[in-house]
């Protein structure tokens, strides 16, 4: 029996495989063969929420399921009331620069934002508010006073210590002070309606200032978040999210083959260095209440020129390559191949996606079952499917034969198939689009 699908996520799920990206609704309906993976989030998010944090690299070629991952990640994070957000990192955007690239980073990170009731806008703004909405309780039940009497400004002065007070107390103690700051400007604006002060103060805490001259002007302030200081203020917002009852701060890198890339040795190197720097504070729980995911490749993460295995101080607490081959589970590792899926899983996802089909066009497409195995069977049997077949492959495929069943609706599922075949028995190349291996002067 087919499980129900919303048709707003059937949408969001078929526009995104058409375009061929990774839908961020709904993907549920076309999570087959992570049960373990899953499992091992989860667990993690629990021990995120208590106060600890983590960091895990999901290991993969192109098109094995590491976009997908990672939005399955940040899916699971929402529900468990964690505010995440996830980013590509690019040439543009790296985690170690001189140039403006690294709080280039931060601020796509503060743009992704996204929580269990705010999925796109202004959400740092939502954030922030509901946060002083919280220390306006704090300061009103030691007065008596209630929470819309504290926006009169004849409490600032009470607002503002609870403010510094709370962010000066965070573990993370780089930019605390700086951020209670930003806050209280934050905090003026919105009780005196000073709609300019807020937004500056919002550029502030995105990383939009770009000079001190600039931040000590608008809201006198004597620091600013850079290049080289992006990730402390990113520990310091993790804490404020934990404060303000989130369960804590969920941030996923992805393509990070392209630091691999990067051609600079020096740079690469201290790209890496940043890595192992985010890797320690995860793992000793240094920066609370924060949860950091890499996609990459296997090169990306064990090539011994060019990859973080190139970095000695990475190369030792990432493992070895070939255990990412093991036939035992061990989700416990950093460093977790994205295995492949079983023919049984492939199965399942189709039937799934030819659900999630059909209820967003509103049809019925007559797709037996015998039809969707003949489809794997043509698929798997084809010359070089064993190194070159990915499940992106896979379902674009599918997704292009769904497509002219319902645009030629007397087509039946076997002429369909019998036209493909042709071009399926064709050997499997390597896909188009799948430039990993390419290295870029940069």
């Amino acid at each position: 029996m087919a499980v129900k699908v919303r048709r707003k996520d059937a949408d969001n799920i078929i526009k995104a495989l058409e375009a061929g990206v990774v839908p961020t609704r709904g993907i549920e309906h076309l999570l087959v063969g992570r049960r373990n993976e899953v499992e091992e989030v989860i667990r993690i998010l629990e021990s995120v929420s208590e106060g600890n944090s983590d960091l895990r690299i999901w290991v993969g070629d192109f098109g094995s399921g590491k976009s997908f991952m990672l939005q399955t990640i940040q899916n699971l994070a929402q529900q468990k009331n964690f505010v995440s957000s996830t980013v590509d990192l690019t040439p543009n955007r790296r985690l170690y620069a001189s140039d403006g690239s690294a709080v280039a980073l931060y601020k796509e990170i503060m743009n992704n934002l996204v929580t269990k009731t705010a999925q796109s806008g202004n959400v740092l703004n939502t954030i922030i508010e509901e946060w002083l909405m919280t220390v306006f309780q704090k300061v009103g039940v030691g007065k008596g006073i209630s929470q819309a009497d504290m926006m009169d400004p004849k409490y600032a002065t009470d607002v503002e210590n609870t403010i510094l007070d709370i962010t000066t107390s965070f573990k993370s103690v780089g930019l605390s002070y700086e951020l209670g700051q930003a806050l209280i400007k934050y905090y003026h604006g919105l009780i005196n309606n000073q709609r300019q002060l807020t937004v500056q103060a919002i550029r502030w805490l995105r990383g939009d200032i770009r000079t001190v001259t600039e931040s000590k002007k608008e809201l006198g302030i004597n620091q600013i978040i850079k290049d080289d200081n992006w990730y402390d203020a990113l520990k310091t917002m993790a804490e404020l999210f934990l404060d303000i009852g989130y369960s804590g701060f969920v941030v996923n890198f992805d393509e990070a083959v392209n630091l691999y890339k990067l051609a600079n040795g020096i740079s690469r190197e201290r790209n890496y260095e940043r890595v192992l720097n985010i890797y320690n504070e995860c793992k000793s729980d240094v920066a609370r209440g924060l949860f950091v995911n890499f996609g990459a490749t296997r090169k990306t993460v064990y090539d011994q020129r060019r990859g973080m295995a190139s970095y000695g101080a990475l190369q030792g607490r990432l493992g070895l390559e070939e255990s990412l081959d093991s036939e035992y589970i061990n989700t416990d590792r950093t460093a977790l191949a994205l295995k492949p899926l079983t023919n049984e899983e492939i199965y399942t996802l189709l039937a799934n996606l030819l659900n999630v089909y059909q209820v967003n066009y509103g049809i019925e497409i007559d797709f037996p079952e015998a039809e969707i195995i003949r489809y794997m069977e043509a698929q798997l049997n084809r010359p070089g499917a064993a190194e070159f077949l990915t499940p992106r492959a896979v379902i674009k495929d599918f997704m292009e034969i769904l497509a002219i069943m319902r645009q030629n609706p007397g087509v039946k599922a076997s002429e369909a198939l019998e036209s493909k075949f042709g071009e399926l028995s064709a050997p499997v190349e390597k896909d188009e689009d799948d430039h990993d291996d390419i290295i870029e002067v940069i």
